[in-house]
């Protein structure tokens, strides 16, 4: 495993979770009920660390169809469906796309080449994938910024995991979506009560992202990269203008492995 540059700390990483269509879409599968105050607010998010080339390590929810049936939810986020893609604004243009396979094979240095680096969510919790649960324990990072979908499930495992690793967590209240106000409202209190931070949007991007803590300080022009699971090679491609990427199927780029 790479690590970081010695000496270098990040300030702080942002993790997207599972803004994709069909949670943050009127006509997705699965609609948030926010979604109208929440997508603003991304769009605000994203536009600072795009400002900043702030790090970004982004959840994509990824299922197969038979696999939500028994759990009373409406199938959501389905492996190759338009509903699983992420939307375009939440894309950097220097991304990193990791597959599961059950490996623990990582680099800790991806933010040197990448702005942000991708991993699939089979289950609610994004640690529940071993790369990524190693990636964000092991990472050099003062404190973790989440946002995303939703507060009873993805952000809530995500947001108790980090803070029982003894990893700082502040929470974006205005970019968080949810499906039900009163189990988002219980959530949130669990999340405050283990010493979570809650900031507005507009608060947070008040102050400029420190450039020892951005990403991109090996910047390959127009690149993005896939990880390869079988060997962890990372496949190089010219991509200015990526296409938000699917969960499921080929993707022009790179995989981590």
């Amino acid at each position: 495993m790479s690590a970081l540059p010695a000496g270098r700390m990040l300030d702080c990483v942002l993790v997207d979770l599972n803004t994709q269509h069909d949670f943050c879409s009127p006509d997705g599968a699965y609609p948030i009920a926010n979604l109208h105050s929440v997508v603003p607010a991304l769009h605000r998010i994203m536009d600072w660390a795009r400002k900043n080339r702030a790090p970004i390590v982004s959840s994509i929810d990824s299922h197969r169809r038979w696999e939500l049936n028994h759990e009373g939810v409406q199938v959501h986020c389905v492996d190759g469906t338009e509903g699983q893609r992420k939307l375009p604004f939440t894309i950097m243009k220097r991304f990193m796309l990791v597959e599961g396979d059950n490996t623990l094979g990582i680099k800790l240095d991806w933010f040197d080449e990448y702005q942000q680096v991708m991993f699939r969510k089979r289950t609610q919790d994004l640690l529940g994938n071993p790369k990524a649960d190693r990636f964000l324990t092991q990472l050099p990072c003062r404190r973790y910024v989440l946002f995303g979908n939703g507060v009873e499930n993805s952000v809530k495992s995500l947001a108790l995991g980090l803070l029982a690793r003894s990893k700082p967590v502040t929470i974006l209240v205005d970019a968080c979506g949810y499906w039900n106000a009163s189990d988002s409202d219980l959530a949130a209190r669990q999340i405050n009560a283990k010493g979570a931070c809650f900031v507005k949007v507009d608060d947070f991007t008040q102050q400029d992202l420190p450039r020892k803590s951005q990403a991109l300080t090996r910047r390959r022009r127009g690149e993005y990269a896939v990880v390869d699971p079988r060997n962890g090679t990372i496949i190089r491609a010219p991509a200015p203008h990526p296409a938000p990427p699917k969960a499921g199927g080929a993707r022009a780029g790179r995989q981590a492995g």
